[in-house]
């Protein structure tokens, strides 16, 4: 019998959002895991999605991405952020960011290229850079603080290094990074002539003030940087999966190269009413971004008087909370026994480590969504509080 799959998937398991979800669906819990809304985004912008449907925008979509969406993704980054990107040679639509990541790293990186990735990473990172040959560099943030320690970014760096792969504002832990942090990144970038390829998807859910800056607005930066993001998390329609990537002609080109052999083109109807919600609805970011503070206290109060102490994120859908008091040898151990114990899923963090032992990791670091109905959040921890957590 021949080999069941090919040898670039050693070592590339299955996401662990998949395991947990189904784990939340087969056992009835709640799901506190995967980091999907339980509100939708703007019913105008879906009311414009329906009438590209019955208009008979249901054919290919041009590869780069409807000129609408591309001129509106333009715009979107001058209005916030003072970026001019020409929107028929500087910005391609993708099939959310995660294609943008892989089109990015599959169009960068050559076989024994190294790429340097902030830990605890997403974890599309590490497989499309193994699906590209290149060889990952781990640098972490560690906790309780989770802030970027510029020296062991520097020491990261050598030789074979190709690409910076930078997420702000940081999945899992919630870090926005600073400008002092961006400068640092920036000052290693010129300096070693390096690629940034920086994940932005919650660019504008950010909270207590905190702002997020792109890199590719710092002096030298905007030439070799390319930036993805995406209408999934601002405007909560995680399912459209529609994204885009800016940046200089030849960077985005290098993606669009890859992206056209894996997708070609994304959902044509989605297209325009993600164009409208860029267009016509700038501000609803904000306030979800206000939305989302009061759950996140809400899920970190519950949090805490479960016996959980949370780290309060700057950013993103997700509350991390360590478990070592609890006896668990793992956050894996802790967020499968979870649904059985408490009715709850959550996202066991280890699964983002290069090594989940080294001191400051993940091994007992569990995460938390908090983009859900307050009656959820409700239910959530007060099963949690009800329940016996210890191993």
């Amino acid at each position: 019998m021949p080999p069941s799959r090919a040898r670039r998937l050693d070592g590339v398991v299955t996401t662990i959002f998949t395991e947990m979800t189904a784990l939340a669906a087969r056992t009835g819990s709640v799901n506190l895991g995967q980091g999907f809304p339980d509100r939708d985004g703007p019913p105008e912008v879906i009311a414009r999605a329906v009438a590209a449907l019955e208009g008979g925008a249901n054919q290919y979509a041009p590869g780069p991405g409807v000129p609408a969406l591309r001129a509106a993704v333009a715009r979107h980054q001058e209005r916030h952020y003072g970026l001019a990107v020409d929107p028929d040679t500087e910005v391609v639509v993708t099939t959310g960011c995660t294609e943008g990541i892989a089109a990015a790293v599959l169009g960068l990186v050559d076989p024994g290229d190294e790429v340097v990735v902030l830990e605890p990473y997403y974890d599309s990172y590490p497989a499309m850079i193994a699906f590209a040959g290149g060889v990952r560099r781990a640098v972490p943030l560690r906790a309780p603080d989770f802030r970027l320690d510029a020296d062991e970014l520097r020491a990261a760096v050598g030789p074979r290094t190709r690409m910076i792969l930078l997420n702000t504002p940081h999945n899992p832990t919630g870090t926005v990074l600073t400008r002092a942090e961006l400068e640092a990144v920036a000052a290693i970038a010129v300096e070693h002539d390096l690629v940034v390829v920086t994940d932005e998807v919650y660019e504008h859910l950010t909270f207590d003030g905190h702002r997020h800056l792109p890199i590719a607005t710092l002096p030298g930066m905007a030439e070799r940087t390319l930036t993805l993001s995406s209408a999934g998390k601002s405007y909560s329609f995680t399912g459209w999966k529609v994204g885009w990537a800016t940046g200089p002609a030849p960077l985005v080109q290098a993606l669009f190269a890859a992206k056209q052999w894996l997708t070609f083109t994304s959902g044509a109807p989605l297209q325009p009413a993600v164009a409208t919600a860029l267009d016509d609805f700038p501000d609803f970011p904000a306030g979800l971004a206000r939305s989302l503070q009061e759950r996140r206290d809400r899920l970190c109060a519950g949090l805490r008087a479960a016996g959980l102490e949370p780290h309060v994120p700057e950013a993103t859908y997700f509350a991390a909370t360590d478990i070592s008091h609890l006896g668990w040898r793992s956050s894996l151990d802790f967020c499968r026994a979870l649904p059985e114990r408490a009715g709850v899923v959550a996202i066991p963090m280890e699964v983002f480590y290069d090594d989940p032992d080294a001191p400051g990791a993940g091994r007992q670091l569990v995460r938390w969504a908090f983009c859900k109905e307050e009656s959820v959040i409700d239910e959530a921890v007060e099963r949690l509080g009800r329940a016996d957590l210890g191993a």
